[in-house]
């Protein structure tokens, strides 16, 4: 990935420019200490003065009111703040028509920032204060003052929250009154800049240290550069939070979110003041202290799918190489490409007005289909179908390019939704709500209504990421997700009445990915990587777990490690620095899931015996125990030495009736409560009392299912009626 810069030989600006906007894709507005505002056409490279200020308003810096949330009719910002050198902050239209302007600050106002919704505005200045005002300019509240120049300042996501600087030091203040305030030393020298994104919750600082860095919104330092050779004087977040710019004198610089940079370009602009990115996220532009405005588009973004590689080489050309052969195609789009996903033999491509579908097997003759609105800013797919993401809605759709439903749930905010917080399987969505992050909204793909009974999926603690698995039914669909205490969890999607157990797979663990043709999991846990070769292990026979796992030494992945795709048997994984690592796993685990899921059952024995190796076997058994195929489960529990487990199995195959076999295979998976069920359920009440008294269940009130029971006291013999009598004299009701 590289960026494309594109330079004027003559500025159109005859001082320096201090701040740069896009309305549209296609437009943008510049700002200069000629005390111009200029409106660049990109599309018919015409620039516009839009207005001439007043020869003692020096523009530092303007931001565009957003656009509405969901309303569809609204494309692009109709109006800007505008703060200068004489202590006011301007309301200004598109026409460029002052509308209001309001005293401020004592000194310059140095920055102005529009909350997410547009309810708000923060303003910070010389003076040290930061002021909060209404849309209209009305003053809400003073939020701080500090005893030094706070010179840039960004909402939180939730925009509940202000970040701004202070010297060296960086703060987070919360509007709410008595809130705790988080403050650290973030830079050697003064800090000129930062930007807060929010989709990813991340912070980027710059200063006079010559240096960059990448924050968590907890002040945690994720990435430090080495030092430049002049103060970075700019920093922005792409809107998907994936990349981002830094600008500094005579340099641009795109960097990935983690801190490590894709391509450094020296335009001849001076010190680069102020850098904005294009509403699609595919341009940059830059205030330069010599007049010019820099663009840069992103080009050669890279797609890999098994053989198959795709590169962005123009803004509206792609290239695909066929690894195998070398064969070449190349792909033409009428519009700009702004987004693109390949997986599943499909290359999905989002331009700024249509979607078109590709095959693996035939590049020439797409599926197009026109976007409903606005710009695509998240593609996920599965085997069946793809998932889109724009400013206002979420869209299901086949890959024939059939529209298959748009789940919606209160509040929803699909701005700041990204990979890690949506997941799609072939029958099922998963959202993480971002109003409350314990909270997972589950909805079935064909349709979009809630899943199952419409109750939502709740934690403890706070999610970080969600995963679906990929493959089986339905009813077995499983949902893995980090929560903040780093704990990967895993639970089942389908939710009717009762509280669907959550259970701890493992300990800090920073990444995670499903396999795309079985469900195997894999994760990044601390120092070691984790392949899970059976997770519903769990939920059959936890003793086992330990050894359905394959673990190796991930120290050689460097701080901070990425899983990228895990395909077929291979894993790939981004380290900090940017280089991508493939690790290659047994193939077998995958054979015999494909056995198990076809009910081949004396096929994955042989496998098993051919491979000889205990994870195989210990796979096996819970696969076969979840299947109800106790023959083959005893073979591999004795593979694996479990000889109780095998006595336990052989037990169970000398059970006379079905409904007493099918309540201790429960057992032995450790669902006490279902095997009661089933007994009680088939009139076998003596056995189901007799699993509480093996079990030393004495707080079982049998005594009351018994008396409350007409139809089970006359079914009692006298060996039931022993031990009811043996439970009412020991163990009395409270």
């Amino acid at each position: 990935m590289r960026l494309k810069i594109t330079l004027l030989k003559e500025p159109k600006h005859q001082e320096l420019v201090s701040c740069v906007g896009w309305t549209t894709a296609e437009e943008l507005y510049s700002c200069s200490d000629d005390h111009q505002i200029v409106k660049w056409n990109l599309l018919s490279s015409e620039t516009t003065q839009i207005v001439k200020l007043p020869d003692d308003i020096y523009p530092i810096d303007f931001h565009w009111f957003p656009k509405s949330l969901g309303v569809k009719k609204q494309t692009q910002a109709e109006s800007f703040v505008l703060t200068s050198s004489d202590g006011k902050f301007h309301l200004i239209s598109k026409l460029g028509r002052v509308e209001k302007s309001i005293e401020a600050h004592c000194g310059a106002v140095l920055a102005g920032r529009w909350n997410y919704e547009g309810t708000a505005l923060v303003t910070v200045g010389e003076d040290g204060q930061i002021k909060i005002w209404s849309k209209t300019g009305m003053l809400r509240s003073t939020l701080a003052q500090q005893g030094t120049p706070v010179y840039s300042v960004a909402w939180g996501p939730d925009s509940e929250k202000v970040l701004y600087t202070a010297g060296k030091q960086l703060i987070i203040k919360p509007l709410q009154p008595n809130a705790k305030v988080l403050q650290w030393k973030a830079h050697d020298g003064i800090i000129l800049k930062v930007d807060w994104n929010s989709v990813n919750d991340l912070i980027l600082s710059a200063g006079e240290d010559c240096k960059y860095k990448v924050w968590d919104s907890y002040g945690r330092p994720l990435y430090n550069s080495q030092p430049h050779e002049h103060p970075i004087t700019s920093v922005a977040w792409a809107p998907d939070g994936e990349l981002f710019a830094v600008g500094s004198f005579h340099t641009l610089r795109l960097c990935d979110k983690t801190g490590w940079s894709y391509a450094l370009e020296k335009p001849n602009t001076g010190s680069i003041f102020n850098i904005a990115w294009s509403i699609d996220g595919t341009q940059i532009a830059g205030a330069c202290g010599n007049g010019h405005v820099v663009f840069a588009h992103v080009v050669e973004q890279h797609w890999e799918w098994k053989n198959f590689q795709v590169t962005l080489t123009k803004r509206r050309a792609m290239q695909v190489r066929n690894v195998l052969n070398d064969a070449v195609d190349l792909l033409e789009f009428r519009d700009r490409v702004i987004k693109a996903s390949l997986n599943y033999a499909h290359l999905v491509v989002s331009t700024s007005l249509q979607c078109y579908v590709f095959s693996t097997k035939n590049w020439n003759t797409p599926i197009i289909f026109d976007l409903k609105e606005g710009t695509v800013s998240l593609i996920l797919q599965a085997e069946r179908h793809f998932l889109l993401v724009d400013g206002s809605s979420i869209y299901l759709y086949s890959y024939e390019g059939r529209f298959i439903s748009s789940p919606k749930f209160p509040g929803m905010r699909t701005d700041i939704l990204n990979a890690q917080t949506v997941s799609l399987s072939n029958d099922t969505i998963a959202i993480r709500d971002k109003a409350d992050e314990k909270i997972i909204f589950l909805f079935e793909a064909s349709t979009g209504k809630p899943l199952g009974d419409g109750k939502f999926l709740s934690h403890k603690n706070e999610i970080l990421e969600i995963a679906l698995d990929q493959k089986g039914l339905t009813n077995d669909r499983k949902i893995a997700f980090i929560d903040k205490n780093r704990d990967l969890c895993i639970t089942s999607v389908k939710r009717f009445g009762k509280e669907e157990q959550i259970i701890k797979l493992g300990t800090m663990v920073h990444t995670l990915a499903w396999n795309d043709t079985c469900n195997i999991l894999c994760g990044l846990q601390d120092t070691r990587f984790i392949v899970w070769y059976y997770p519903n292990t769990v939920y059959v026979d936890r003793d086992i777990l330990p050894k359905t796992l394959y673990e190796r030494d991930a120290s050689e992945f460097s701080k901070n490690p990425h899983i990228v795709s895990f395909v077929g048997n291979q894993v790939t994984i981004r380290r900090a620095d940017g280089s991508l690592v493939h690790i290659s796993i047994s193939p077998y685990p995958a054979i015999l899931h494909e056995y198990v899921s076809s009910s081949k059952w004396e096929d994955a024995v042989r496998l098993c015996r051919f491979v000889k190796e205990q994870t195989m076997w210990a796979c096996l058994a819970a696969m076969a125990v979840a299947n109800r195929d106790m023959t083959t489960a005893e073979i591999a529990y004795a593979a694996i030495g479990e000889i109780d487990k095998v006595q336990y199995i052989n037990s169970i195959k000398s059970l006379p009736s079905k409904e007493s076999k099918m309540a201790h295979i429960l057992l032995f998976s450790g669902n006490i409560q279902e095997a009661e069920i089933v007994l009680l359920q088939a009139g076998l009440v003596y056995q189901a009392i007799q699993i509480n008294i093996n079990l030393y269940n004495w707080e079982r009130n049998w005594t009351y299912r018994i008396y409350h029971s007409v139809d089970i006291i006359g079914s009692l013999d006298k060996d039931c009626i022993f031990v009811v009598y043996f439970n009412i004299v020991f163990c009395p009701l409270n």
